[in-house]
């Protein structure tokens, strides 16, 4: 059933996928399980939550991209559970030079499968939390100049070079810096997609870092985590002391219970790619909240800076936004969604390619 059958784009985008590399670890093939999006010129950047890496495109034709590379980034981190070990990327945001990523933070729930397993086997897999280190990922990497409009993410550019925050098997430091956290401190227990803490969208300007998290939602409230990095002694990415005390802010938008699927900077403002906490499924809708950069404390944004821009459609199953950018050539206030679950219609099993939406919002 479709929310709002009215809805049509205005354009699309063809996506083209080709390099084996990106297919070799995955269960759902990479242009069916896109989750995030960061472009540079003529580089669409791009990942499959169930890789290492990330995904590059570049123009093939008017509305169609290709050219398919992926990067590794086990190549240029020493991730815990090694270069293939599931990253579950769900940000990307390229900002001076720099392409920023990071990972859903989130423990996962066993699935049953319903084919191959009895009832105590199913309800024994349900019971089981299970941690993937490579999750608990935040760094950026230097983008380096390849051809005209093309850059590529490398491990070293002059004096820039690969860095992250600390991980291990077992500890993270973002979670560490968020431990004493009340409206925090029970969804760390849950697993994504049961209101627990799960990351889903990523906004950079500078070493300011906005992390819109998928879950918790509090009280129908969503939550964005505002760091101010640097780089630490030891040549990892860390977290600045705020107001002398926490290493972060909490910002809590009033959503009517939806959750963050991605942040996009739009000068001075964030515009907030929104869906459900939980597996249901339900409507995916644009917010403006304005002038987020100017927010220097926690708090719960007032009610008149939030304006509710655009409603995205959605099916049954399929057609999950994940992703907002900017798509200048498409006009002034045009951005790229792309989706999770694309229905059938967008997708060309053979030929691996996928049909993304373009969509208009208003003005500021």
């Amino acid at each position: 059933m479709t929310a709002n059958d009215d809805f049509q784009p205005h354009a699309t985008v063809r996506l083209a996928f080709a390099d084996e590399a990106a297919f070799a670890h995955v269960t759902d093939p990479v242009h069916e399980d896109l989750s995030a999006a960061a472009r540079v010129a003529d580089s669409l950047f791009l990942c499959c939550d169930e890789t290492a890496g990330v995904d590059r495109l570049t123009p093939v034709g008017a509305g169609h991209w290709g050219h398919h590379t992926h990067f590794n980034l086990g190549r240029m981190f020493d991730l815990p559970d090694g270069p293939d070990g599931e990253m579950d990327i769900e940000g990307l945001a390229a900002d001076g030079g720099w392409l920023w990523v990071v990972g859903s933070h989130a423990l996962k729930r066993g699935k049953p499968k319903r084919d191959e397993h009895d009832a105590a086997k199913a309800l024994k897999r349900l019971r089981r939390l299970e941690r993937d280190p490579n999750r608990f990922f935040l760094g950026r990497v230097p983008l380096a100049q390849e051809g005209d409009g093309v850059v590529r993410p490398v491990d070293v550019a002059g004096a820039r070079r690969a860095q992250s925050v600390p991980l291990a098997k077992k500890a993270s430091a973002l979670r560490k810096w968020l431990a004493d956290e009340p409206l925090l401190d029970a969804a760390f227990a849950l697993p994504a997609k049961e209101n627990g803490f799960d990351i889903e969208g990523l906004a950079v300007r500078g070493e300011r870092v906005w992390l819109g998290l998928r879950g918790p939602v509090v009280n129908g409230h969503a939550i964005v985590v505002e760091l101010d990095m640097k780089t630490a002694g030891d040549g990892h990415l860390k977290a600045r002391k705020l107001d002398g005390k926490t290493r972060y802010r909490l910002h809590l938008l009033d959503t009517g219970g939806l959750g963050v699927r991605e942040l996009t900077l739009d000068g001075p403002d964030l515009l907030i790619l929104l869906g459900p906490t939980m597996s249901a499924e339900g409507p995916g809708r644009i917010l403006r909240w304005r002038d987020a950069i100017d927010d220097a404390t926690s708090g719960v944004i007032a009610a008149d800076r939030l304006e509710w821009l655009h409603e995205l459609p959605y099916h049954a199953g399929v057609d999950h936004a994940e992703g907002l950018e900017p798509w200048p050539e498409a006009g002034e206030r045009a951005f790229l969604v792309i989706y999770d679950g694309p229905a059938d219609h967008r997708v060309d099993h053979h030929a691996r390619t996928v049909d993304t939406d373009v969509v208009t919002l208003p003005p500021r």
